[in-house]
């Protein structure tokens, strides 16, 4: 029966751990103080719950807890000053009018401020002043529910890597006295490219592993996907939102056919469309049509997403638009050019004009330091050497390129890859 109800609040936690951390933060003004007080609310649970049920509305005691423990935070620290002080007259307003049915009335209260308080505190988490894996952490550990073990065997680190690095992303954020709010206008573009970021740099690791002994991650794919659909409905006016969204769900579509029976990586062009989810490719092409609709300026995350929607129409991997794709990698290459693009519009400059257009532009790249180490340069060039029937080579490319790989997956397919090249 413990299990049972054990099973249902870390169910529940995943789900609403988000919007009470940012609820209690908009009180505290503290991030750190924030998720003891949210906590300390799940601690409440677990030690009244298995005993006296679990509540109509479980969502809502736990926000209910969460918010009497900043009363008392605040209380304690005697309202320093007159911002305390009308913060605990708000909370204590809140309070008496959840006396007679505090649940109902407060889950119903919290809405007025549940879309704000969650932008704040993505915002806030993916904060620039942070390091990239701090703000990975962060944001999976606030906004994503996981737990600091969960977000540690995703990554493939110590568990105590984790937590020194949520504890020092908080100790930074108050250091720097980073404010818990939406940023203004002006900043808005800016802050938001930061939080995309980190979304997809959490989709992508969970979509191909960079290192262990699995091709694919897919709870952080669900994790992003989740995430990502959270801010179209905060941030609707937003483009590129609905770009990531729309290429994260079309790349997700994918996931069951990505591994044959043995667990080995399928590549695209081998895939068996018939095991691609469609209601994920639907729901991405609405989201494109989101994007295009608002008439922005095309970014990187709408472009990468047309260009997998592109795939995703195509009924066979022989029908693919390989000249609209070449188009929109080169549009992609000036608006965020970078070697992994130039990569990829190499393949498709090499599948619509030919392998030996793409292998002329591919010895260029070898000279890119950036490159030099990314085992997926060799799989290109080994591709096309091999099109191009010069097997030998082909053979030692692809051997280069397993050697270069720290996925045993992805290590085990480009070995196999070198030895079957003729």
């Amino acid at each position: 029966m413990h299990s049972a109800v054990h099973d249902t609040i870390a169910a529940v936690w995943r789900i609403e751990s988000a919007r009470i951390v940012a609820a209690v933060a908009r009180c505290v003004r503290d991030l750190g103080v924030a998720e003891e007080l949210a906590q300390d609310a799940l601690v409440a649970a677990l030690e009244h719950w298995p005993k006296d049920g679990v509540p109509h509305n479980p969502g809502a005691w736990l926000m209910t807890t969460a918010l009497h423990r900043a009363l008392d935070h605040l209380r304690h620290r005697q309202m320093a000053d007159a911002r305390h002080l009308d913060i605990a007259k708000d909370l204590e307003a809140q309070e008496a009018h959840v006396v007679p049915d505090f649940v109902d009335a407060l889950d119903a209260a919290r809405q007025d401020h549940i879309g704000d308080d969650l932008l704040r505190l993505i915002f806030t988490a993916c904060h620039p002043v942070l390091g990239t894996d701090a703000r990975v952490a962060l944001t999976l550990k606030l906004l994503g529910g996981l737990t600091t073990h969960e977000i540690a065997r995703a990554f493939l680190v110590p568990e105590a890597t984790i937590a020194q690095r949520i504890v020092r992303a908080k100790r930074s954020l108050a250091a720097a006295q980073v404010p818990f709010e939406v940023p203004r206008a002006g900043q808005l573009a800016e802050r938001l490219g930061s939080v995309l970021e980190v979304v997809y740099l959490v989709f992508n690791e969970g979509y191909t592993a960079t290192s262990g002994g699995d091709w694919m991650r897919p709870e952080l794919c669900n994790e992003a996907l989740r995430l990502g659909r959270m801010l179209t409905e905060l941030a609707p006016d937003q483009a590129e939102v609905h770009g990531l969204v729309a290429l994260m769900e079309i790349q997700a579509s994918r996931t069951a056919a990505r591994t044959d029976r043995e667990g080995r990586p399928v590549l695209l062009n081998q895939q068996n469309r018939a095991r691609w989810d469609h209601l994920l490719i639907r729901r991405g092409l609405a989201a494109l049509a989101c994007a295009e609709a608002l008439n922005q300026p095309p970014g990187s995350y709408r472009l990468q997403a047309q260009i997998a929607a592109c795939h995703a129409r195509a009924p066979s991997a022989d029908a693919t638009d390989w000249h609209r794709i070449a188009a929109l990698y080169a549009q992609l290459m000036r608006v965020a050019p970078s070697p992994v693009v130039e990569l990829n519009l190499v393949v498709a400059v090499g599948m619509a004009e030919g392998p030996a257009a793409g292998l002329a532009i591919v010895e260029t790249l070898q000279q890119d330091k950036a490159l030099q180490r990314y085992p997926w340069l060799q799989a290109v060039r080994g591709d096309l050497l091999e099109k191009l029937g010069r097997a030998e080579e082909a053979r030692a490319a692809f051997a280069q390129a397993a050697e270069l790989s720290e996925n045993q997956r992805e290590k085990e397919l480009l070995a196999r890859r070198a030895q079957s090249a003729t």
